[in-house]
């Protein structure tokens, strides 16, 4: 059960967080607050999904080859451009 002092964040605020939940990286009671929005908003959930394979195939890529430190420098600072905290 979410605790009633976490109250139910708008799309904005959730994909303002969408790396640091994606990486794991939220208190357990504000996974819990943007997990209950995600599984109810039909408008965040395709977000989610295509991040999380987005992750999964940067994972798999990796895996594969190391990745150029200059491209790595240049996806970082564009995520960072966009507001994203990497």
């Amino acid at each position: 059960m979410m605790d009633s002092a976490e109250p139910m964040l708008d799309c904005e605020a959730v994909m303002k967080q969408l790396w640091d939940y994606l990486d794991g990286e939220l208190t357990p009671d504000r996974l819990k607050v943007i997990e209950a929005h995600v599984q109810l908003c039909q408008a965040c959930t395709p977000h989610v999904e295509f991040e999380r394979a987005f992750l999964e195939a940067l994972r798999v890529a990796r895996a594969h080859q190391a990745v150029d430190a200059s491209l790595r420098d240049r996806v970082l600072g564009r995520l960072r451009s966009m507001g994203y905290s990497a």
